[in-house]
């Protein structure tokens, strides 16, 4: 038997492949680690896009007339001149979303409308486990609609900004638009 014919595996190879499978060993258990300490997170957001979500349906459920649905003009009028209580963005004085006597009834009311110290349901209860969210909303109209500019006063398309914030400052914001037509729906 020559040496020529031994087989197996020096120290110097021994040590380089240890040295590889270690650093690629660490490389995998680092990818682990990361998705072990962000494991929660998905639940935090998804929490906080069912918020968003169901928030941004009530908003655009709502009518956008020109004048506030109270009003006896609400269903003719082609146009603000046309009410005795026109809508505008905001509330229109005491209007108040957990309110049945004054609720909030157009699109328009929500802008500015916020929920600061945890969520809440229609009635103003708090819903619980989510006292560590908020969630706030944005209503304007849209100056450029898809490359269609809208002639100067004419504000038929309305832009719904919701944005929830879950515990960790994780945030979520949806955006619809809700148009008006028909004249008054």
């Amino acid at each position: 038997m020559s040496t020529t014919d031994q087989r197996g595996l020096s120290l110097i190879e021994l040590l380089v492949f240890i040295v590889v499978v270690g650093i690629a060993v660490g490389g995998v258990l680092s990818v682990y680690s990361l998705n072990v300490r962000s494991s929660a997170d998905p639940m935090l957001r998804k929490q906080a896009l069912a918020i968003a979500e169901s928030l941004l349906e009530e908003v655009l459920s709502k009518p956008y007339t020109y004048c506030d649905p109270d009003d006896a003009n609400a269903d003719t009028a082609l146009n603000a001149a046309g009410c005795a209580t026109p809508e505008g963005i905001g509330t229109e004085g005491v209007e108040d979303r957990y309110s049945n006597v004054t609720p909030f009834d157009n699109v328009n009311d929500y802008d500015g409308f916020s929920m600061m110290a945890g969520i809440v349901d229609l009635s103003g209860t708090a819903v619980a486990g989510l006292g560590g969210y908020t969630a706030a909303v944005k209503v304007q109209p849209v100056a450029n609609f898809n490359g269609i500019v809208p002639l100067p006063g004419d504000n038929e398309t309305l832009l719904v900004t919701v944005t929830v914030t879950a515990p960790g400052n994780q945030g979520v914001s949806l955006s619809g638009y809700r148009t008006r037509y028909a004249p008054n729906f």
